[in-house]
């Protein structure tokens, strides 16, 4: 039995609503995906799953519904949900809503990857007690991501001033909820998205004490700004490349940013080419997840050529 089933099934009746716990493992089909296609006859080295920011601006604008997000996924050939918490924050205890988005995952043949967490408080925060508040803050996501069948979430590293102290309070608040994640077969996943998690030497040097297996990073390949000014405009950057390679031996997600692309569809910012070379040199074969970031075309445009650059890179590596 899938264990997001087991889950939900054990949920539900504790919860007193054993038939629609059953009634949301109902087995689906096996859906046809691009993810495992290759030109060569053989599989490629990972899994394409679709980041639910990629479609940031269609949900905020309310030109698409929370739910509708596995059908989209499967209507782009993809089989993984990586879903951001902004967009169901007020459903994270509503087990029949949670349930749903169960079924409507398994309805499409898609798995649910992990979920991505956003203003839940400070995990770096020099204050112990706004740390450990940041800290539990987190457990609910844990739970939810637990109960969806998830295999992590993603939590960011803030609210640090001083580099160094900023390594021991991340170290341990990650210690801590990595601790609490691990009865729920949950890994805590931190981004490269900002300020000193920008810093791939910085984020070596926090993980290198990291006590708990189920703890780990989640490289993406175009948040590696570490400071912005007041107009938005990146100030100090950490070399993309060199941040991919101190990220990915600790890797349990990749994340593929995409931008805006050139009239042979390849990013205009980012080697993807090079940077596969490295994912699959790094031993990892999980899931790469699409987030399109772009603003010149449509998010659907954005989100097909992310695809259709990652099955060519990984064709060319496979």
């Amino acid at each position: 039995m899938k264990r997001r089933c087991f889950v939900t099934k054990t949920a539900y009746v504790s919860a007193g609503l054993s038939l629609l716990g059953l009634y949301g493992c109902k087995k689906s089909e096996k859906k046809e995906t691009l993810s495992n296609q290759a030109s060569n006859g053989h599989a490629l080295f990972f899994k394409m799953s679709l980041a639910q920011w990629s479609l940031h601006r269609a949900l905020f604008g309310n030109k698409m519904n929370h739910l509708d997000f596995a059908a989209k996924s499967r209507s782009f050939g993809l089989e993984g949900l990586e879903y951001v918490n902004g967009f169901f924050k007020d459903k994270v205890k509503d087990l029949s809503y949670l349930k749903e988005m169960n079924l409507r995952a398994d309805t499409e043949g898609q798995e649910n990857v992990l979920i991505m967490i956003d203003g839940e408080g400070m995990l770096a925060n020099s204050d112990d007690k706004e740390r450990t508040k940041a800290i539990e803050n987190h457990y609910k996501w844990v739970e939810a991501a637990h109960f969806l069948g998830c295999h992590a979430i993603r939590v960011n590293l803030a609210g640090g001033v001083d580099k160094n102290e900023a390594v021991k309070t991340s170290v341990d608040a990650l210690n801590r909820l990595s601790e609490f994640a691990k009865g729920s077969n949950i890994n805590v996943l931190v981004e490269n998205h900002g300020g000193f998690s920008s810093n791939g030497k910085w984020m070596t040097e926090v993980f290198s004490q990291i006590e708990n297996k189920n703890c780990g990073t989640l490289p993406d390949f175009g948040n590696f700004c570490i400071e912005k000014n007041k107009a938005g405009d990146c100030v100090e950057a950490y070399d993309r490349y060199q941040g991919m390679k101190e990220l990915l031996p600790y890797a349990k997600a990749v994340s593929a940013k995409s931008y805006n692309f050139n009239e042979k569809g390849e990013d205009t910012v980012i080697n993807y080419l090079k940077i596969m070379e490295m994912v699959k040199a790094s031993g990892y074969k999980g899931f790469v997840g699409i987030e399109y970031e772009g603003d010149i075309m449509s998010e659907e445009k954005g989100i097909e050529l992310t695809r259709d650059l990652l099955i060519r890179a990984g064709n060319q590596l496979s």
